[in-house]
């Protein structure tokens, strides 16, 4: 194997991540941080995945998903945002408790693979899902960061769940949480 070879293997791998990430509908400034490809490559990428026959994928427009609140506003998007978070615990795409990680070392291409299998077992799993690959995103990043929202064990039964922060209230699961009312 030449050395050279590794280079376009690297390549293939930033290009099947954006095809998958197109898939799932994320913006292009997303796309861009996880492959490191360009705007251009990206739209390019979009024209030639839509024309496909049978393909109707939108193309989001705007600022990414940037409100923590999202996450724990309501026991059923709380139920689904810790799934989600457990998830990409579990298959390794949330970096561990306690370990500082820059945005640049959060979205690489191997951490980009679990997140895409994560949201894609969460699709499957949940009916009527209601949070976006580009929520997820940033569900990632909020929990990475640890200022806004923790992942944290329900006082009661130990589930996983994602909590906020800001709010001083006893940490159960919505599931403990409805059993307590």
């Amino acid at each position: 194997m030449r050395i050279s070879d590794h280079r376009y293997n690297r390549d293939l791998l930033r290009i099947d991540l954006a095809l998958r990430f197109i898939r799932h509908e994320a913006r292009t400034q997303t796309i861009r941080a996880w492959t490191g490809l360009s705007d251009d490559r990206i739209r390019k990428l979009y024209r030639s995945y839509v024309n496909e026959p049978g393909v109707a994928v939108s193309r989001p427009r705007g600022k990414s998903p940037q409100q923590a609140a999202l996450f724990t506003r309501s026991p059923e998007l709380k139920e689904e945002s810790s799934l989600l978070a457990s998830l990409c615990s579990l298959l390794g795409a949330l970096p561990r408790a306690g370990t500082q990680v820059s945005q640049s070392a959060l979205a690489n291409l191997s951490r980009g693979e679990l997140l895409c299998q994560a949201f894609e077992v969460y699709r499957d799993l949940v009916a009527d899902p209601r949070i976006s690959f580009e929520n997820l995103v940033f569900l990632v990043r909020a929990l990475a960061e640890g200022d806004e929202l923790t992942l944290a064990g329900c006082e009661v039964c130990g589930a996983l769940t994602v909590f906020d922060r800001i709010t001083f209230r006893a940490h159960h699961c919505p599931f403990c949480a409805s059993r307590a009312d």
